[in-house]
C-alpha cells in the first residue's frame, strides 16, 4: 500500500509523490495530462511526453465531456467515462460534478446494469479488489499488499449476486461498487485515495457467464451455506485489521444473505446495506414529502407491492417514523399492507420467511379485507378492499400498476402517491405518463430510475428520481466525520428526515418528492450533518461536539481541483 499525503493549505492541495515525472502520468490519481503547468512539467522532467499547450481543468472537462457524449449510445459513454477514470482521476470527477444530471445515468442507474453485463468483454484495467476464495486463510495479506493506498475510510461490497433487477452479474458486479463510490465522491466529497470497491467474487450461477471464454471471474458455483460466510467473516476480520477507520456499504447481495450480513456485522464495524435500508430511507423521505402536499402520515394506507430486501426496509422505516407520531401496534399494521408474488402476506401462510413474518398481517386482520382466496393476489381488487393511498413498487415487475390499479387508487385518494421504485427503466412498475394519465394527473411520483418530464394539463411535470444517491453520499459523510462505531437505525432514520427536509418550496410547489439531482452536493450535507448528529446522540461517535460538526464536515469534503505535485523521487542518472 502506498501512503497517500495530500495537504490542504491556504493556496490549494498539495500532493507529496515518490515517483518521478514520466510515472505521474500513469498513475489516475496523478495524472493531470495537459493540465501539468509549463513550471510543473520542466519541474517534474516531463515536458515532452505531452503536446505543448497547457489547459485548465475547466478547458478540459469541457473538451472530453463533449467528446464522449458525442456518441449517443450509453454503454459507449460508459466506457468512454471509466476510460477517463483511468486515466485522470480528479479530471474525470470534475466532469461528474459538472454534468451531474447527464453524467449520473451513466455511471449509475441505469446504464451501470449494463456495465456490469458486459463487463468481462470490455476490461481494460482493474479498479477495486477482487477477493475469491482463492485467497482464503491470507485475505489480510491479500489487503494490505493490493490496496493502492492506506487510510481507506469507505467500502462499497458486493457478492455480485442480485445486481439491480438483473441477478447474478458474478465478477461484473465491481461495476457496481465502482459507479456507487464515484457518487460518494462526487456527491459527499469523500477523497477517492480513500474508498476502495470490493467484489467478493465466490462464484457464479449465472450458466451464461461460466460458459463464456471471455468471462474473467471465478469459475465456477456459487459459494453457499458455511463457507461463503466463512469468506465474508475472514474479509471483515481484515477490514478491521487492515482498516480500522473503514464504514463498509453491502451491496446487491441476495435478500436473504443481505439480511444475514446486515445483522451479523453492523455491531462489528460501521456498515449499513444500501438496498434495504438506503432504499427504505428515499421511500420514506418520499412520502413524507408527500405528506407535506397532502394528507398526514397517520391517515395514509401504504400498500407496498414486492417483499424482498428493499419492500423490507420501506416497511421498517415507515413503520418508524408512524412511531414517532404515536401510533402503535395494530394501528400501524393497519397501515402498511405488504404483497409478494403470491399475494398479501398474512400470518396463516405456509411457508413464510422469518422476516416475512416480521411484515405479515394477522389472519383475522387480512379477513377484514373481504377478498376470497383467489382474489388476494390480484393486486388491482387489493387495492380495492385497503383502500389503498400509497403505492410503493419494489417487485421487480414491469407494469404491475396497470390502469385498473392506478384508477383504483385515484378513487382512494384525492391526491394518491405512487412510487414505482424498481430499476432499471424496463422492470419498472409503472411509466410516469401511464400514472398520470389513469390517475387524472393527481398522483404524486417518484421512480427509482430516471424518466423525462411528462407533459400535462399545457405545461410539463418533473418526475423526481427516488434515488438511493441522496441518502448514502450523506450516511457514508456523516458516519466517518463523527467516527460512528456503528450505523444504528436511528441513523438511517435521520437521513430520511434530512431528505424530506432538504426539499424547497419550489419542489413542493412542482409537486415533486424528491430535490433535482444538481443539489446533490448541498443534499449530502444536510444528510451527513443529521447522520453525525444523531450518532453522537445514539452514543457510539468518538466525535461528541455536535457545535464542530459543521465544520468538520466542510474541511472533509474533496472538490475535484489539480493539487500541485511535489515529487521526493531522485532522478535517475
Amino acid at each position: 500500500m502506498e501512503k497517500f499525503e495530500l495537504e490542504r493549505t491556504a493556496s490549494g492541495d498539495r500532493l507529496t509523490v515518490d515517483k518521478p515525472g514520466p510515472d505521474l502520468l500513469r498513475y489516475p490519481l496523478y495524472n493531470k495530462g495537459t493540465g501539468f503547468s509549463h513550471e510543473e512539467r520542466r519541474a517534474l522532467g516531463i515536458e515532452a511526453l505531452l503536446p505543448a499547450e497547457y489547459n485548465d481543468i475547466e478547458r478540459q472537462a469541457q473538451r472530453i465531456f463533449q467528446s464522449i457524449f458525442h456518441n449517443e449510445d450509453p454503454v459507449a459513454r460508459h466506457i468512454g467515462l471509466a476510460t477517463l477514470q483511468n486515466r485522470n482521476e480528479v479530471l474525470f470527477y470534475k466532469v461528474l460534478q459538472d454534468h451531474l444530471d447527464a453524467v449520473m445515468p451513466i455511471v449509475y442507474t441505469p446504464t451501470v446494469g449494463k456495465a456490469s453485463q458486459y463487463y468481462s468483454r470490455v476490461f481494460r484495467r482493474n479498479r477495486g479488489l477482487f477477493i475469491t476464495p482463492n485467497h482464503a486463510g491470507r485475505i489480510e495479506e491479500v489487503l494490505r499488499r493490493s490496496a493502492p493506498f492506506d487510510g481507506v475510510e469507505l467500502m462499497v461490497v458486493t457478492d455480485n449476486e442480485s445486481i439491480l433487477g438483473i441477478g447474478d452479474q458474478g465478477a461484473g458486479g465491481m461495476a457496481i461498487s465502482v459507479g456507487k463510490l464515484a457518487l460518494y465522491c462526487a456527491g459527499a466529497g469523500i477523497h477517492p485515495a480513500r474508498t476502495l470497491p470490493i467484489s467478493l467474487d465466490v462464484g457464479t450461477d449465472n450458466e451464461d457467464l461460466l460458459e463464456d471464454p471471455l468471462y474473467l471471474g471465478y469459475r465456477q458455483k456459487r459459494l453457499r451455506g458455511e463457507a461463503y460466510l466463512a469468506i465474508v467473516d475472514e474479509f471483515v476480520s481484515a477490514v478491521k485489521a487492515v482498516f480500522p477507520r473503514a464504514m463498509i456499504q453491502w451491496e446487491d447481495f441476495r435478500k436473504d444473505n443481505a439480511l444475514k450480513i446486515l445483522e451479523r456485522y453492523r455491531h462489528e464495524l460501521p456498515s449499513f446495506n444500501d438496498d434495504i435500508q438506503g432504499t427504505g430511507a428515499v421511500a420514506t423521505a418520499c412520502v413524507e414529502a408527500a405528506c407535506r402536499i397532502g394528507e398526514r402520515l397517520e391517515d395514509q394506507r401504504i400498500l407496498i407491492y414486492g417483499a424482498g430486501a428493499a419492500g423490507l426496509g420501506i416497511a421498517r422505516q415507515l413503520a418508524e417514523r408512524m412511531t414517532a407520531r404515536g401510533l402503535a401496534g395494530d394501528e400501524i399494521k393497519r397501515r402498511l399492507l405488504v404483497l409478494d408474488s403470491r399475494g398479501i402476506l398474512s400470518d396463516d401462510r405456509s411457508g413464510l420467511d422469518e422476516y416475512k413474518r416480521e411484515l405479515a398481517w394477522p389472519a383475522a386482520m387480512a379477513a377484514e379485507l373481504g377478498l376470497a382466496d383467489e382474489e388476494r393476489a390480484d393486486l388491482e381488487k387489493i387495492v380495492e378492499a385497503y383502500r389503498a393511498t400509497i403505492l410503493v413498487g419494489t417487485s421487480g415487475q414491469a407494469g404491475a400498476f396497470d390502469q385498473g390499479v392506478l384508477e383504483a387508487v385515484r378513487r382512494n385518494s384525492e391526491q394518491p402517491v405512487v412510487l414505482p421504485m424498481s430499476n432499471p427503466t424496463s422492470i419498472s412498475e409503472a411509466i410516469p405518463a401511464e400514472v398520470i394519465e389513469h390517475t387524472g394527473g393527481r398522483a404524486l411520483i417518484a421512480t427509482g430510475s430516471p424518466f423525462d418530464p411528462v407533459a400535462h394539463a399545457g405545461g410539463t411535470q418533473r418526475i423526481g428520481q427516488a434515488n438511493n444517491v441522496f441518502v448514502f453520499p450523506g450516511i457514508g459523510l456523516g458516519t466517518i466525520v463523527a467516527g460512528a462505531r456503528e450505523i444504528t437505525d436511528a441513523m438511517i432514520s435521520a437521513s430520511a428526515r434530512a431528505l424530506a427536509g432538504s426539499l424547497s418550496q419550489a419542489d413542493l410547489d412542482d409537486r415533486c418528492l424528491v430535490p433535482r439531482i444538481s443539489r446533490l452536493w448541498e443534499v449530502s450535507g444536510d444528510v451527513a450533518l443529521a447522520v453525525a448528529e444523531q450518532a453522537i446522540d445514539d452514543g457510539v461517535a468518538t466525535e461528541t461536539d455536535r457545535s464542530r460538526l459543521p465544520g468538520l464536515i466542510a474541511d472533509k469534503r474533496w472538490l475535484p481541483v489539480y493539487p500541485e505535485i511535489v515529487s521526493t523521487a531522485k532522478e535517475a542518472d
